[in-house]
């Protein structure tokens, strides 16, 4: 299928499943995203996060292959998107808007009302989309974090 015979009716999203790490790992790396493979994003840590119902964390796939995730949690009060990406070939097509809202929908039947996402500086991209799906950048929030080592 070429790109100009695509369309959303060709994608399906799911769950995550452990089996699709390496190819999620590698959409991951490809959109830049921070990887921590021996800390909190090996594989034995993704699998123990995952099995967790605080996590919501689906695939966008399109015949038999991912190109899209979303990563999303919740600590029972805040829910978080974590990670958003889409394959470059596929970006602007609403991919991420519908992986967002699903996890979205998701964290709402879990009883979360209010959903974040940090955002790096550098990233307008990312910074753009999320306005444009509704959410409010906060100037005045500064975010600090402690960390058991460098590859959480």
């Amino acid at each position: 299928m070429s790109m100009d015979d695509f369309t959303l009716s060709d994608l399906l999203i799911r769950q995550f499943l452990i089996e699709d790490y390496e190819d999620v790992i590698k959409l991951w790396e490809e959109a830049g995203l921070p990887f921590k493979p021996k800390g909190r994003d090996s594989k034995e840590k993704m699998a123990n996060e995952t099995a967790r119902p605080t996590a919501v964390f689906l695939v966008a796939v399109m015949n038999g292959k991912i190109i899209g995730t979303s990563f999303g949690t919740h600590d029972g009060r805040k829910g978080w998107i974590n990670r958003v990406a889409v394959k470059k070939e596929f970006h602007k097509k609403g991919i991420a808007r519908l992986l967002v809202n699903e996890t979205e929908k998701q964290l709402f039947q879990k009883g979360i009302e209010i959903i974040a996402c940090l955002i790096e500086d550098w990233n307008d991209t990312s910074m753009s989309a999320f306005k444009k799906m509704g959410y409010v950048k906060h100037e005045d929030i500064i975010y600090f974090s402690k960390r058991k080592s460098q590859d959480v």
